[in-house]
């Protein structure tokens, strides 16, 4: 059974381990799945800009995720960051008259963390900015409200640009889209080589210019045959296609394989990203 009491014990190992430290695929996130008993809809994702799992708390975070890691404009996501410079954040919380969180049985306090700490990269430069995520809800409390005036205060001194995220904000249509492919980022095909895999993508996108109004499934049906694979393969490696950007998606269309291609606003060997939902 886990220890959920929090110690200054429990700091100095978080510290020892390495959480809240490192970049891309080195960072540690503080908080991670397998710190709690099982608290619902957590996710442990791999990212594609990272190359490494990341861990997410809720639906709304995860939805957040997918977004932030297609978008073209985001290098770095570090999710759970601590805000660890404990006596400066309680001294915020003293400065505005509210109470610092503690842990109701050591009464040691509580590391706060901000859900994202993302790292833009633009035509101004590379900067970073500090995201989180809550149920519009939950901004009625007065308590939310309390702690996150200490985690606003906190970036501000940072010249951090900091803002809350709620499901009001997310598009699910995008992000739908995104879950639909970004899952075989890396997908391969057993007993092909890298050579032939690079031709095989060639073919399969000739393909699909060629055949405009024929539907996505039906020619992947005929792929699959064409060229003996087995059923499904082609599908996946549409699905691979869309996630390496290698055909062009208008990432707002729905993505529906009994649609030909180009009436989902999808053009073969193009790009297009995501960018201006990534930082709302």
């Amino acid at each position: 059974k886990r220890l959920l009491e929090w110690s200054d014990t429990k700091y100095q190992r978080y510290l020892k381990e390495g959480r809240g430290k490192g970049i891309g695929k080195d960072y540690i996130p503080w908080i991670q799945i397998q710190d709690f008993p099982s608290q619902g809809r957590v996710s442990r994702i791999s990212g594609i800009k990272t190359q490494r799992v990341h861990h997410t708390f809720s639906d709304n975070e995860t939805r957040c995720f997918y977004i932030f890691d297609w978008s073209n404009q985001i290098t770095d996501i570090r999710e759970q960051y601590p805000l660890l410079e404990l006596e400066e954040v309680v001294n915020i919380a003293e400065k505005i008259g509210v109470v610092y969180p503690h842990d109701k049985k050591t009464n040691f306090p509580v590391v706060m963390t901000t859900d994202f700490l993302l790292t833009i990269k633009n035509a101004s430069g590379t900067y970073n900015v500090a995201r989180t995520v809550k149920p519009s809800a939950e901004l009625e409390k007065k308590r939310v409200l309390e702690k996150y005036e200490i985690e606003r205060r906190y970036w501000l001194e940072r010249n951090v640009d900091w803002g809350i995220i709620t499901e009001k904000e997310i598009p699910i249509d995008v992000v739908q889209n995104i879950q639909y492919f970004h899952p075989f980022f890396n997908f391969e095909i057993q007993g092909i080589s890298p050579a032939d895999f690079t031709l095989l993508s060639s073919l399969f996108i000739k393909r699909l210019e060629a055949e405009k109004d024929t539907s996505i499934q039906q020619i992947c049906i005929q792929f699959d045959f064409s060229n003996h694979l087995q059923s499904g393969t082609s599908l996946s490696l549409f699905r691979h296609l869309l996630a390496r950007r290698k055909i062009f998606l208008d990432i707002k269309s729905k993505i529906d394989i009994n649609m030909p291609l180009e009436r989902m606003g999808c053009i073969a060997n193009s790009i297009m990203g995501v960018a201006k939902y990534a930082l709302r």
